[in-house]
C-alpha cells in the first residue's frame, strides 16, 4: 500500500497527517482522495505532489511502497 503524507492545510483539510491507500496510479489517487476528502478538494490543484520525492503532475503508476507527499504551497517571510 501506498502511504500517503500530508502537510500544513493538506493535512488541516485531511484530519490526520498520513493515511496507507490501495490506488495503483497518482490520478487514481487524486480523484479518490478529491471525493473522500471534500475539504482538501479545492486546494489539491495547487499542491505539489511528490511520489518517493520527486514531483509528479502527469501520471504514474505507484510502486507498493510508494509514499506520496501532498504539499500545500507555502508562504514564506
Amino acid at each position: 500500500m501506498t502511504t500517503v503524507r500530508y502537510f500544513a492545510a493538506a493535512e488541516e483539510a485531511v484530519g490526520r497527517a498520513e493515511e496507507r491507500r490501495d490506488e495503483p496510479t497518482l490520478t487514481a489517487l487524486r480523484e479518490a482522495l478529491a471525493t473522500e476528502h471534500p475539504d482538501l478538494e479545492p486546494i489539491l490543484p495547487r499542491c505539489a505532489v511528490l511520489v518517493d520525492g520527486r514531483r509528479h503532475d502527469d501520471d504514474v503508476p505507484l510502486a507498493p511502497n510508494a509514499t506520496v507527499d501532498i504539499l500545500p504551497p507555502f508562504a514564506g517571510g
